[in-house]
C-alpha cells in the first residue's frame, strides 16, 4: 500500500490541537475532508474545498496535517484474492508476559496486515494475508508460533470476503 503525500504543512493552530487523551482534535471541517476522501481517495483538493468551504491550499494543508499526525492514510485498498493472495486468516494469539515484544515482532512480518491488542479470549488478533495454504502454514507454524512469548494460537481462515469498507470513524 502506498500513502499519498503532499508537500505543505498546516499553520492553522485550530487543526493542530490535541484532545485530553493526546489524540489529535478533529474539528467538523477535518471530519468533512476525511469523509470526502473516504468516498474517493483521488478526489481533487479543489473539489474537496468546494464541498467543505475551504480553498484548495487550505485543504492540502489540512490533509497533510492529518497524514503527518497518523489520523489517516490514503491508500489503494484491494481484495487480496483478486491480486494473487488466495488465503487470508485472522489469528487469535495468547501471550505469556509482555505483549509488546510479540506485537512488535508480528508487525515486522510482511504477511501481517493488522494487529490489535484485545481483551477477552485472546491477547492479540492478527490478520494474515498469504499466497496459499502452504504459505499460511509456514507463517503460523514456523514464524508466529515459535516467537518467544507466544503461548497459543487459534486460526480463523477466511473462506470469502463479503464486506470490506473503511467508511467508519467520521459520523
Amino acid at each position: 500500500m502506498h500513502s499519498v503525500r503532499v508537500a505543505s504543512r498546516s499553520t492553522d493552530p485550530r487543526d493542530s490541537r490535541e484532545s485530553k487523551n493526546g489524540t489529535p482534535h478533529l474539528d467538523a471541517v477535518s471530519l468533512a475532508i476525511i469523509e470526502q476522501l473516504q468516498e474517493d481517495g483521488r478526489r481533487p483538493y479543489a473539489a474537496i474545498g468546494k464541498a467543505v468551504g475551504l480553498s484548495e491550499a487550505a485543504v492540502r494543508q489540512r490533509v497533510q496535517k492529518l497524514l503527518d499526525q497518523g489520523v489517516m492514510q490514503i491508500v489503494a485498498v484491494t481484495d487480496p484474492l483478486t491480486v494473487g493472495f488466495r488465503r487470508q486468516a485472522m489469528l487469535g494469539v495468547n501471550v505469556e508476559g509482555d505483549l509488546d515484544p510479540v506485537a512488535d515482532a508480528l508487525s515486522a512480518m510482511q504477511e501481517v496486515e493488522y494487529i490489535v491488542i484485545t481483551a477477552g479470549s485472546f491477547d492479540l488478533m492478527v490478520e494474515i494475508v498469504c499466497e496459499d495454504d502452504d504459505h499460511l502454514l509456514e507463517v503460523i507454524n514456523k514464524r508466529i508460533r515459535t516467537l518467544p512469548g507466544v503461548r497459543s494460537t487459534e486460526s480463523f481462515v477466511y473462506l470469502k470476503l463479503r464486506k470490506q469498507t473503511y467508511m467508519w470513524g467520521t459520523r
